[in-house]
């Protein structure tokens, strides 16, 4: 059960990313591009448990360990927090 779930989320996360994502052979049609980096940030916000069970999912899935995410930081909403997770991605 568990191995379908991250396959079935390595395939959405996949086809989020683009289909030549794993695809070690590059278009030959499309004009010679040079990678650069670009940050990025996510931001989760919900009730603590929403915001921790997505956490784990995405470590789950491969995309960011646990510990990469801030701590859990409360907003103005009672009962509600919000995580941030800034990266840098591969741009092309």
């Amino acid at each position: 059960m568990m191995a379908q779930l991250q396959n079935s989320a390595q395939s959405k996360l996949a086809q989020f990313l683009g289909a030549d994502f794993n695809s070690p052979i590059p278009n030959q049609f499309s004009q010679p591009s040079f990678p650069h980096r670009e940050p990025i940030k996510h931001l989760l916000i919900g009730s603590p448990k929403a915001v921790t069970s997505t956490i784990n999912y995405l470590q789950v899935i491969g995309y960011a360990s646990v510990g990469d995410w801030s701590p859990l930081l409360p907003t103005t909403n009672p009962g509600e927090v919000m995580s941030i997770l800034s990266r840098q991605i591969m741009m092309h």
